[in-house]
């Protein structure tokens, strides 16, 4: 009577975003010295706290997740971010990574970086199923500076 009993054959309904995983492996090191650096936290932030707003400052401090370099300098980060948790631009997954350095002086003092994370070109693995696309993989070496010591005697 209103026209509903067409609808019964829409087929499966289903609710969600589209979302993969998104790996950055790779380590860390000097870039003076090329040797390795442990003890150096990489976090992923979701965009929403890198992106400036109200004229509020982004921290490096609000990661979505976060890993810890080890004695090799190593690291393999992985978190998964539905649509709207990365910066999509011209085709590309940008998402924003942080590279800190929190144990104080155990390994040396070293500058943070800041790094866009570009997976368009990333390794592809995982099976597609409904919303999951997948795992991508970046790998990168990350050099950090080291702070050289400016303490008055």
């Amino acid at each position: 009577m209103l026209g509903f009993a067409g609808c019964d054959g829409i087929g499966l309904v289903e609710y969600g975003t589209p979302h993969a995983d998104y790996t950055v492996k790779g380590s860390v090191v000097n870039k003076a010295t090329g040797k390795a650096v442990e003890g150096i936290r990489i976090g992923y932030s979701p965009v929403s706290t890198v992106m400036p707003m109200y004229g509020v400052i982004p921290t490096y401090y609000a990661t979505k997740s976060h890993v810890l370099s080890n004695a090799k300098g190593e690291f393999i980060l992985t978190d998964r971010f539905h649509a709207g948790e990365y910066q999509y631009e011209a085709g590309k997954t940008l998402i924003p990574v942080f590279v800190e350095d929190i144990d104080g002086e155990a390994n040396g003092l070293f500058q943070p970086e800041y790094l866009t994370i570009d997976f368009s070109k990333a390794e592809q693995s995982g099976k597609r199923k409904s919303w999951y696309e997948g795992e991508f993989t970046v790998t990168v070496n990350v050099g950090l500076t080291e702070v050289e010591d400016h303490t008055d005697e």
